[in-house]
């Protein structure tokens, strides 16, 4: 739902109040808006209405005339489990509704890079797949020493391909990146901030301070200024998405069809190891 708001040089805009959404939670402090992935009793896995909404929000964001900085986290325990293993086991059921999620799954990596506002990740809890993606995403991450975080699509049966395959390179550099994408392992807080995954690792009763003063840093600072240098600095990171993305959700997509994956879902329902037999 949006309403017209007058701008002090006389230009009508969007103020968006994001009342349609129902698996996100919206939250102003000053000139500061946080977005809170809220589905905690599953860990904010992410569902169909979920991976909708991520592929918009941040497009909404954008568009919000009240606010110049965005917070992101997640409600709960968790930051983002990663895909709801009913969502998976649809998509095997139906192979189609995978193809219908390809072009919102490249519009979330392309509107996070996108988007001039300062984003930063308050990462409270544990990221898994495209909660990592999206993580890894944002412009800065200050994260809970109770945080971990992994892309463990492989050991799912699935290809990494919505956003791990752009972002975690660029990160840590291929070798570190090759290492945590083909094994699905996670990563705890303190590895995360030895090899400068993320920018600070804090006690978790300190990780709303930590946040908010960085936040309020960059909402005091030269607005045009910080949107435009975000900007240009993820010019070459577009540039590589838009090299890699189709590619991307191509071979995850043939992937969603193995019995590998198929595997990987019956295994976690069972709690029982996957035997994956490369087919």
């Amino acid at each position: 739902m949006q309403a017209l708001r007058l701008r002090e040089d006389g230009v009508m805009r969007h103020s968006l109040r994001f009342e349609d959404y129902k698996t996100l939670a919206f939250e102003r402090r000053g000139r500061v808006l946080t977005i809170t992935i809220n589905r905690p009793e599953s860990y904010n896995s992410v569902n169909a209405d979920l991976h909708d909404e991520l592929s918009t929000v941040f497009t909404d964001a954008a568009d919000d005339a009240d606010s110049d900085v965005i917070v992101l986290t997640g409600a709960g325990k968790a930051f983002c489990a990663g895909g709801d293993m009913d969502w998976f086991q649809s998509m095997v059921d139906n192979p189609r509704r995978f193809e219908r999620i390809g072009p919102h799954a490249k519009r979330i990596v392309y509107s996070l890079i996108d988007l001039e506002k300062p984003i930063i990740c308050r990462l409270n809890g544990p990221a898994a797949g495209l909660g990592a993606s999206i993580a890894l995403l944002c412009d800065m991450i200050i994260a809970s020493s109770r945080a971990s975080i992994g892309d463990p699509h492989v050991k799912m049966g699935l290809v990494a391909g919505d956003g791990g395959a752009v972002i975690w390179a660029q990160l840590v550099g291929y070798a570190r990146a090759k290492e945590y994408l083909l094994t699905g392992r996670m990563m705890p807080a303190a590895e995360m901030e030895r090899i400068g995954l993320v920018n600070a690792v804090v006690p978790p009763e300190e990780l709303d301070a930590r946040v908010y003063a960085l936040a309020d840093e960059l909402a005091a600072g030269a607005r045009q200024a910080i949107r435009w240098t975000k900007t240009v600095t993820n010019i070459p990171l577009r540039d590589l998405a838009g090299q890699v993305m189709d590619a991307c959700m191509g071979y995850e997509m043939m992937s969603n069809l193995s019995r590998d994956h198929q595997e990987a879902i019956s295994a976690f329902r069972e709690k029982r190891p996957p035997i994956f037999t490369g087919e």
